[in-house]
């Protein structure tokens, strides 16, 4: 287990840069112990829902964790904007990083992760390989 602290710059978009982060290390697999910062637009998709939200204006993220692997990442997150209004969900692509984004990110080197379909749940459900 590796350690990778991370600070994301304006303009990145949240997801894409943790995959990217993932892969420059060599990593297949790695978890995000914790976020905060700022996005906007942040697309949450909801729980139960098909589709994601994208609350109008900048948020602050105040909590940020799940499972990255090379497109295929699940993170969730809670964000809460400037009436002190908190929502939480699964973090969609697009969600652009505002000011900052800081991210503890562990790099598991002997893992490789994937998602595939899972008869059981109906969805794409984390799958776990030694390397």
């Amino acid at each position: 287990m590796k350690t990778l602290p991370l600070r994301l710059m304006p303009g990145a978009d949240l997801r894409r840069a943790l995959e990217a982060a993932l892969a420059e290390h060599g990593a297949e697999a790695g978890f995000v112990l914790q976020g905060i910062g700022s996005l906007q637009p942040v697309l949450l998709r909801l729980a139960g829902a098909e589709t994601t939200v994208a609350p109008e204006g900048s948020v602050e993220l105040l909590t940020l964790a799940g499972s990255v692997a090379p497109g295929a990442s699940h993170l969730h997150a809670s964000v809460c904007d400037a009436a002190g209004r908190v929502l939480g969900g699964h973090l969609g692509y697009g969600s652009t990083v505002l000011t900052t984004a800081e991210v503890l990110l562990v790099l598991l080197p002997d893992w490789a992760f994937s998602r595939e379909p899972d008869t059981a749940t109906g969805y794409a459900e984390l799958v776990v390989r030694r390397r």
